[in-house]
């Protein structure tokens, strides 16, 4: 069973991937065919403000995580955890703060 399961999901996400490649350079082409700018200052603002933000966010979070696993390895016996889950709940970490950060900074209005 689990033969099988793998090459179907890789196939699945290779397939998921190119479906969205192709859905954001058809938006990017449709935006500049229709003549209006894609970002204003005020929105690279936001997004510059939101993107510095998050990324300190995020690297607090990842020293966190690590010096988690490492005091807990080292002192507390606990079992030594695959890096999998720490990478996985970083990225989230990253991605989550930008687009919550990024969306309260488009409704502050002006800062």
């Amino acid at each position: 069973m689990g033969d099988f399961l793998w090459p179907v999901i890789m196939v699945l996400i290779a397939s998921l991937g190119v479906i969205i490649g192709v859905i954001a350079i058809w938006k990017t082409h449709r935006e500049r065919k229709s003549g209006f700018p894609r970002a204003d200052e005020r929105t690279q603002r936001i997004n510059g403000k939101a993107a510095f933000y998050s990324m300190y966010i995020g690297l607090y979070f990842m020293i966190a995580v690590l010096l988690t696993l490492l005091v807990g390895k080292e002192f507390f016996a606990f079992p030594d955890l695959d890096a999998m889950p720490a990478l996985n709940a970083s990225i989230l970490v990253f991605s989550v703060s930008f687009l919550v950060l990024r969306w309260y900074f488009n409704r502050k209005g002006d800062f």
